[in-house]
C-alpha cells in the first residue's frame, strides 16, 4: 500500500512564506508524477504544480512567479515553496502521486491547510 502525506501548512500573514512537503511511502518502486492541488471553500479544486522526473511546473497566473516545486527523489518527497503569500492562496493543499510498485498506484493525501491573513 502506498501512502501520501502532506505537511507544513499553517497560518501565515500576508507576504509570508511557507514550505509544504509531500512524502510518498509504502510498497512502490517508482514515482511517475507528483502534483500539488489546492481547494478553497466554495471553489473548484485547482492544480498548483506538477513534478515529474524531468521537470517541475507551476500553474496559474497568480502563482507561477511566487511558488516553486522541488523534489528529493531519494526521500520520495516533493516540496512546494510558497512566497509572497496572499489571502487568495488560502486553501487546503493536496498532494497527488502516481507510479509503479508491485502494482500501479494512484493516491491522494488528505491535505494540509494553508491560511493567509490580510
Amino acid at each position: 500500500q502506498v501512502q501520501v502525506v502532506e505537511s507544513g501548512g499553517g497560518l501565515v500573514q500576508y507576504g509570508g512564506s511557507l514550505k509544504l512537503s509531500c512524502v510518498v511511502s509504502g510498497n512502490f518502486f517508482t514515482i511517475n508524477t507528483m502534483e500539488w492541488y489546492r481547494q478553497a471553500p466554495g471553489k473548484a479544486r485547482e492544480l498548483v504544480g506538477v513534478s515529474t522526473r524531468d521537470s517541475t511546473t507551476i500553474h496559474g497566473d497568480s502563482a507561477w512567479a511566487r511558488f516553486n516545486i522541488t523534489r528529493d527523489e531519494y526521500k520520495n518527497t516533493m516540496y512546494l515553496q510558497m512566497n509572497s503569500l496572499k489571502p487568495e492562496d488560502t486553501a487546503v493543499y493536496l498532494c497527488h502521486a502516481n507510479g509503479w510498485g508491485p502494482r500501479f498506484f494512484d493516491e491522494w493525501g488528505q491535505g494540509t491547510q494553508v491560511t493567509v491573513s490580510s
